[in-house]
């Protein structure tokens, strides 16, 4: 992902965290999982909006057990269904 473009991201932390924590976490969906874990999941602008959460993560000494990417939304997709992001640089 270029560092200027949205992303989706689920951060997986360990442990239940209440859902009212969830504007502390610019917006992101708090859920926990079927193992009692917290799941942050949601639309982030950037990188440095994504290192800004992992360290609230990081403040509020909470552990982080995961970090992943998710699929671009349909409407961030090219006409072959792939992410604009892993489209080739043009030659220049």
């Amino acid at each position: 992902m270029p560092p200027h473009k949205p992303a989706v991201y689920q951060i997986t932390i360990q442990g239940p965290l209440d859902p009212r924590w969830q504007p502390w976490f610019d917006g992101l969906a708090v859920e926990t999982d079927r193992d009692g874990n917290t799941l942050l999941t949601g639309e982030v602008r950037d990188q440095s909006a994504l290192h800004g959460l992992l360290a609230r993560v990081r403040d509020l000494g909470l552990v982080l057990l995961s970090l992943r990417l998710l699929p671009a939304p349909a409407d961030q997709q090219d006409d072959r269904g792939e992410e604009e992001s892993s489209r080739p640089l043009p030659a220049g």
